[in-house]
């Protein structure tokens, strides 16, 4: 190998991937289509609760009570439109619903656990976000 390919292999090994490339690698549409559902604020939260299995309203209300009442029943009737979540209504008095996610939303658990893996390696020692600021 020469030198001079030698020098172009260590740059091109040594540089970050450009727009273009990673853009090739990546569907624009298909990413959209995936934000235009998991884009409401809480969904990822609802998701990440209920792959721990299924729950009453209340009980995921408690267990994220950082979400209000209506951004909950907000978020729950979108994710069910998208046929993420399942809603199960119980013929009890009073009457008893449960919200539990369908094999679509299951499947979703593989790219959670990928963004956990992420902001782990990325947010070790910065503490915060003001150096990018």
């Amino acid at each position: 190998m020469t030198l001079q390919a030698q020098r172009s292999t260590r740059q091109l090994a040594a540089e970050p991937p450009t727009p273009s490339s990673v853009q090739a690698d990546l569907n624009a549409e298909n990413i959209c289509s995936v934000l235009q559902v998991l884009g409401a604020k809480w969904s990822f939260l609802v998701i990440a609760e209920l792959t721990k299995g299924p729950k009453r309203f209340n009980q995921l209300h408690r267990d994220l009570e950082i979400v209000k009442t209506q951004s909950l029943t907000d978020c729950l009737r979108h994710l069910e439109k998208s046929g993420i979540v399942r809603r199960e209504v119980f013929p009890t008095v009073p009457v008893t619903v449960e919200y539990s996610l369908t094999e679509k939303g299951f499947d979703f658990r593989t790219s959670l656990k990928e963004m956990e893996s992420w902001a782990a390696r990325w947010n070790k020692g910065t503490g915060n976000q003001s150096q990018y600021d």
